[in-house]
């Protein structure tokens, strides 16, 4: 009798707390949505012209700001702030016509003088290149705008419409030469689907729907973007009703979102990869630098078990560091887990007791990602200890090549595989820790050719060359997962190509 009435109240006590739940995620203001991003929020996000190239600013920089091109719902690269475009048959020149009537959150008009300040204050990610091969940009007249290249450049507009860079997006030349850089960063002002309303350093956004954007009014009138990188506690938000949205949900507790039949678990379908880099392989004092040991990594490997712990077997096991959802990767299997056959090549370097390998740092915040790597090289005599760091602080010391020894890279800009060569591959990119005459060579050729057969074989070549040479260990393509709560009646993710974020403007919650 006891034990009946035991299991009464505990009944009665998950009743009410699933009630208090619901009264939590009722009581929240209609059209409003909370999106749980699995890192901090910085207010270097707001600025596109300081965007290095990655991914993750742009769940930001696509809600405050727009592009002359850009990607859109069903397109890679589609007419945004420009109603048309056009490129000249020698393809030494692109005009862009904007759009009557556009005007900044600030009321400020935007015209062809923003376009061009934009894009001569950028020193983001892939500005090196646009510089190079940009000769000049000339405003025609109020609306138009034209960019003369040097020479044929086919990427132009994947380097300049895409989140590859952020070169494209348009700020307001006024208001910043008033305020300048550190007054623009806070109190940002866009072109896009929200307004800047308030932010609290690292842990909170809060966006207003834009009246004047051009395309259309956003259904949900306050996006707030929370920074919160413990994934249980988005998880705990998202059951709660607190968030509507959380992004990389992994191992345990994507599981956990995919049980629960109130929420929605959503593989986002963009270009990121996993890798292991190995900085010190041009130093012939460094372990790194025999092929046998990096080979052996990729070997210890068991790449399907990765994606199995980390995203729920979601993830592709990936034999090239460019993503399969872009043009020209090069189709290719990983190499097979073989754990004998690593410690034998580790034998075979001399180390048939394996070695201390010291330190190795997983991108942050994925944690699982790094453990299981840290497994199976430990597995096979590679002795070595995961040290995490702060996302940020990762950046830094990545792109200041301070990070030694092996980590675990990823990166998810849009673009194809000539935009990751050029950041990843190429000796000069802005990630690259080393690289090879040849490939650079071919890098240059490969970027002034019209001919989409023929460049595709030189980009083929060039991901070829990195297998051969065993620059990296691959690990996977990441299909990032996004836990998705019960008022969301469109997400709209995956509806943008390439991008993991949501069309802000499409989202819908129920009701709307």
């Amino acid at each position: 009798m006891n034990r009946r009435y035991g299991i009464l109240l505990l009944a009665i006590a998950v009743l009410m707390l699933s009630w208090v739940h619901d009264v939590r995620a009722q009581t929240k203001p209609a059209g409003e949505l909370v999106w749980a991003l699995h890192v901090s929020i910085s207010p270097s996000w707001f600025d596109p012209g300081e965007n290095g190239g990655l991914i993750t600013p742009f769940a930001v920089l696509y809600a405050m700001h727009d592009g002359v091109v850009r990607p859109m719902p069903g397109q890679k690269i589609g007419n945004s702030l420009a109603e048309s475009w056009t490129e000249s048959p020698d393809g030494l020149v692109y005009e862009f016509k904007l759009r009557q009537g556009l005007r900044f959150h600030n009321g400020d008009p935007c015209t062809a003088e923003d376009v061009q300040f934009s894009f001569e204050r950028y020193k983001g990610g892939g500005a090196t290149e646009l510089r190079t091969n940009v000769q000049r940009l000339e405003v025609v007249d109020p609306l138009t705008v034209r960019f003369h290249l040097k020479e044929p450049w086919p990427d132009f507009l994947t380097f300049y419409g895409t989140s590859a860079t952020a070169a494209g997006l348009i700020v307001p030349k006024k208001y910043l030469e008033q305020v300048g850089d550190d007054g623009f960063k806070k109190h940002p002002i866009g072109l896009g689907p929200y307004k800047f309303v308030s932010f609290k350093p690292g842990i909170e956004l809060v966006l207003e729907a834009y009246e004047g954007y051009w395309q259309k009014v956003p259904n949900v009138k306050r996006l707030i973007i929370k920074g919160v990188p413990e994934g249980t506690t988005r998880l705990a938000m998202l059951k709660k009703g607190e968030a509507d949205l959380a992004a990389a949900m992994q191992g345990a507790v994507a599981e956990e979102v995919k049980r629960d039949a109130n929420l929605t678990l959503v593989d986002t379908r963009h270009p990121s990869m996993f890798w292991i880099e190995f900085a010190e392989q041009w130093d012939p004092k460094s372990v790194w630098h025999d092929k046998r040991v990096r080979l052996a990594v990729n070997y210890a490997l068991n790449r399907q078990a990765v994606s199995e712990a980390a995203c729920l077997s979601y993830c592709p096991p990936a034999g090239v560091i460019v993503p399969r959802l872009m043009d020209f990767a090069l189709p290719t299997e990983p190499f097979p887990y073989d754990p004998q056959k690593a410690k034998q090549l580790l034998a075979e370097a001399g180390y048939p007791n394996g070695f201390d390998a010291g330190e190795l740092v997983p991108i942050p915040p994925f944690f699982e990602v790094g453990e299981a790597v840290v497994n199976d090289l430990n597995a096979v005599g590679i002795r070595v200890r995961m040290r995490t760091m702060e996302r940020a602080a990762f950046y830094t010391a990545w792109r200041e090549k301070k990070l030694r020894g092996i980590f675990v890279a990823a990166d998810g800009s849009s673009g194809n595989a000539a935009t990751r060569v050029e950041s990843f591959m190429y000796s000069k990119g802005t990630y690259a820790y080393g690289g090879y005459p040849d490939i650079d060579e071919l890098f240059q050729q490969q970027r002034q050719e019209r001919d989409r057969a023929k460049r595709e074989a030189i980009l083929h070549h060039i991901q070829q060359l990195t297998v051969e040479r065993v620059m990296f260990a691959p690990i996977m393509d990441l299909r990032g997962l996004t836990g998705v709560g019960p008022r969301v009646a469109e997400h709209t993710i995956n509806s943008i190509p390439l991008h993991p974020g949501p069309a802000f403007q499409n989202i819908r919650l129920k009701g709307q």
